[in-house]
């Protein structure tokens, strides 16, 4: 059997083409250390900003969640619903009302907040999640008495303030959440908690609390033993220096962020107490993301880059870093 040969006398054996996909292969490679080292792991994602409003970025979100899921990630997702709860409000002629940073819960306000969280906003992300296969199962803090919570006081001008029905986490019972993860399924979880102060149950909103989303997230994060926690939130990260300057810490300490705290925005504080409450209690990172850009979730997780503020616990003496 003969060979064509070239003039030259070298083979006629065309040179390897380049595939116009071959980025996406690099792209894969780049992901796999870090899909190794999450494999197993569970991730507590706090749904919530623009992310919960936009209708792309909603479906970028639900995307991302999946791919974690079906990556070999156990992905739990916690959400609030603030924009909503006060649309309805208003609808129905209630009056929303803000103390240091936390909605005035009456029991007829905290019946909308049932009925937004668990009626509205959480069928809408299932819902969403569900287009990719069976795997979303929503439930509320008060489901298998998941989440427990105590009156929480807002404090204005130093002196404790009635806010009505908002709660501080006491305690997390995660037996539902992990049997619904070792079952492969994704549980979405409204942000509101069972009263440990009474056990009514009631209408009007008693024996319930609306609890704040970051602050459940956090508290869930640190009872699963979480990989991370990862808040999703309308701004790029933790500013060094806002407003005089746009730099985003990438990365910082525990002890960095309590030094910190004093001195942040109110949007921001919640969100940063639940990073630190997480990675001192356990969650070996929290990070904070800007909702706004599509597949945030994935960007933070599977780059080498990363986006957003990496929160860590502080380094004792001879560990390697998170």
């Amino acid at each position: 059997m003969s060979t064509s040969m070239t003039p030259a006398g070298t083979s006629s054996v065309p040179a390897a083409r380049k595939h116009t996909a071959l980025p996406k292969a690099r792209t894969l490679i780049e992901a796999l250390p870090w899909l190794t080292r999450h494999n197993g792991r569970t991730v507590v994602i706090k749904f919530g900003g623009n992310a919960m409003v936009d209708e792309e970025l909603k479906g970028a979100f639900a995307q991302d969640v999946v791919f974690l899921r079906q990556a070999g990630l156990r992905p739990v997702v916690v959400h609030g619903g603030g924009p909503q709860i006060s649309a309805q409000l208003e609808k129905l002629g209630l009056e929303s009302e803000f103390k240091a940073g936390l909605r005035v819960t009456t029991p007829e306000t905290m019946d909308v907040v049932r009925m937004v969280l668990a009626g509205q906003v959480q069928r809408e992300l299932v819902n969403l999640l569900n287009q990719h296969g069976p795997l979303a199962v929503g439930m509320t803090g008060e489901d298998a008495h998941i989440m427990a919570a105590t009156k929480r006081y807002a404090t204005v001008d130093g002196r404790p303030v009635d806010i009505g029905r908002v709660g501080d986490i006491e305690s997390i019972e995660t037996g539902a959440i992990q049997a619904l993860l070792d079952d492969g399924r994704i549980p979405v979880i409204s942000s509101i908690a069972r009263s440990a102060d009474d056990e009514s149950g009631g209408s009007g909103g008693s024996g319930v609390y609306n609890v704040n989303a970051d602050t459940a997230a956090a508290a869930l994060a640190a009872a699963l033993g979480a990989e991370t926690l990862m808040v999703l939130t309308d701004v790029e990260g933790l500013y060094a220096d806002w407003p005089h300057s746009d730099e985003v810490i990438s990365e910082l300490t525990a002890a960095e962020l309590e030094e910190l705290l004093p001195g942040l925005a109110s949007g921001m504080v919640p969100k940063m107490e639940g990073c630190l409450h997480a990675v001192r209690n356990g969650v070996r990172t929290a990070r904070v993301l800007d909702g706004r850009v599509q597949h945030a979730i994935l960007l933070e997780i599977f780059t080498d880059e990363g986006i957003g503020t990496m929160v860590v616990p502080d380094k004792r003496e001879g560990e390697p870093t998170p």
